[in-house]
């Protein structure tokens, strides 16, 4: 089964924002890994994010990270940012497990 993948206002602008190469290049991983297997957990490239409810998972392509979360028949791509700002958004953006959102999200992002 082949997931459709959403892309949030938030996703998409950021995308925007890009170099071309490395935009063609963050959509083309963004297809090949998400499309079929986006819960296929790996150690260098898909990470499940723990203590988490939102996002639930990380895609790390080079130095760009794509958190998103997987339905039954959705991925929703939340964000696409820096390595650099990753903590940072987790922090401001991430929803812990119940609980309400902000502070040291995701037990360190990398």
């Amino acid at each position: 089964m082949a997931f459709e993948i959403i892309l949030a206002p938030q996703a998409v602008m950021a995308l925007k924002a890009l170099p071309v190469p490395l935009r063609t290049g963050i959509k083309e991983a963004i297809r090949r890994h998400l499309t079929h297997e986006p819960t296929k957990v790996s150690k260098s490239r898909i990470k499940r994010l723990r203590g988490l409810s939102r996002p639930q998972y990380r895609l790390r392509i080079d130095d760009i990270r794509v958190f998103y979360d997987v339905t039954e028949t959705q991925v929703q791509v939340l964000a696409i940012v820096t390595n650099a700002d990753a903590q940072a958004w987790l922090d401001e953006e991430g929803t812990r497990e119940g609980g309400p959102a902000g502070g040291r999200a995701g037990g360190g992002e990398g």
